[in-house]
């Protein structure tokens, strides 16, 4: 008899999980007992393979008055959330509660869900249904206030760190999200002395210093924003983010030779920041440095580029008129900025006929009426 390929399937992991095959059974053991499909779910669940577990689970017959409607609706929903099917995840584990799942740490694993479908007032009245359990778990006191968060309920979010600190004095992730929350309410002073507490005490890593750093640059807060970033320069001397974010502050700020020379140091570690820190001193009228630090650049065509503009500032209309050949080269006279500023250049140099022979392929109007700096 040829079984239907569903059948073929479902015999074949039966056989791999439970370690036989069909053709070496006994004809007398054939009328084993039923397999038990839920508790095959379970153990697939445990080994890591839920989509199998999921698979096992369509075998169950749901019409069946003996079939454990709460622990099927309970795997099934943590095998969906294995695979982060959230809605399918929602749907079993609240057929789980109607089924009669009494067990507290149901409401855990529904929490999570609905955090995760930003359903906030949903994940709160869930953390309250886990009871005591919630109360020992870290996590969920952070998402408890991060829902009060999202829901504008800004006291409660806050009131929820203060427990948790309480609860966990040793678990610094409620400090550091005050300090967050700090900065979104335009608290900076409150902001700046938490923050200091929280870098002090926490042992902080170099992207804690980032994250609060940023924050407050992002919040126009500079001056407190270059204190937590110095301090974290030199804790972190080799870190590429705090050396940029510290120079990037710096800019914003209009300090342009203070973020060139950051950027300058950092390079020696990454070649990469070469060109952004060429570039800075040449925005700050420091054009030999620039030019010095462009002679190192890998890229050609950034290298050109910004050569180009630096030589064009020094007035060294000769020298950037040879460069015409390399420009050709490598492509970029396909920039209508390029191309123009060479037409300049030659220009400038007396060579008219090559100048004008590059304008013909302007198409861009715009090129002849701005006032020009010549920033290509």
């Amino acid at each position: 008899m040829k079984y239907p390929i569903a059948w073929q399937i479902h015999f074949l992991m039966v056989a791999l999980i439970l370690g036989y095959s069909s053709h070496a059974v006994p004809a007398a053991e054939n009328k084993a007992q039923p397999t038990d499909f839920i508790e095959l779910a379970a153990i697939m669940l445990k080994d890591g393979h839920s989509d199998r577990a999921l698979l096992a689970l369509q075998s169950v017959d749901l019409e069946n008055k003996k079939t454990d409607l709460t622990r099927f609706y309970t795997l099934q929903g943590l095998a969906y959330m294995n695979l982060n099917d959230l809605e399918a995840a929602k749907d079993s584990l609240q057929l789980a509660v109607k089924n009669g799942q009494q067990d507290q740490v149901i409401f855990i694993y529904l929490a999570q869900v609905y955090f995760g479908l930003k359903d906030y007032q949903k994940t709160i009245q869930a953390i309250v249904n886990a009871g005591d359990k919630a109360s020992k778990d870290a996590l969920l006191i952070s998402l408890k206030a991060e829902s009060y968060w999202h829901l504008k309920e800004t006291d409660a979010a806050i009131n929820t760190l203060n427990e948790g600190q309480k609860i966990f004095p040793g678990d610094f992730r409620f400090l550091k999200r005050k300090v967050f929350y700090f900065v979104e309410l335009g608290l900076y002073q409150e902001a700046t002395n938490l923050g200091r507490e929280y870098l002090k005490r926490s042992k902080a890593a170099a992207a804690d210093y980032i994250a609060f750093g940023n924050a407050l640059r992002l919040s126009r807060e500079f001056e407190e924003a270059l204190n937590i970033l110095e301090i974290a320069r030199l804790q972190f001397p080799h870190n590429e983010m705090v050396a940029k974010l510290l120079a990037h502050t710096y800019l914003d700020q209009g300090k342009l030779n203070a973020a060139a020379f950051i950027l300058e140091q950092a390079a020696l570690l990454n070649p990469n920041l070469q060109a952004e820190a060429a570039e800075i001193y040449r925005r700050a009228g420091r054009f030999h440095k620039a030019l010095t630090l462009n002679e190192s650049i890998s890229d050609q065509k950034i290298k050109l580029k910004q050569r180009l503009s630096i030589l064009l500032a020094l007035k060294q209309f000769e020298r950037a008129a040879n460069m015409e050949s390399s420009l050709y080269r490598t492509g970029l006279l396909d920039d209508q900025d390029v191309r123009y500023a060479l037409a300049y250049v030659l220009f400038s140099s007396r060579r008219f006929a090559e100048a004008n022979k590059h304008l013909d392929h302007l198409k861009n109007a715009e090129l002849f009426r701005k006032e020009r700096n010549f920033a290509v």
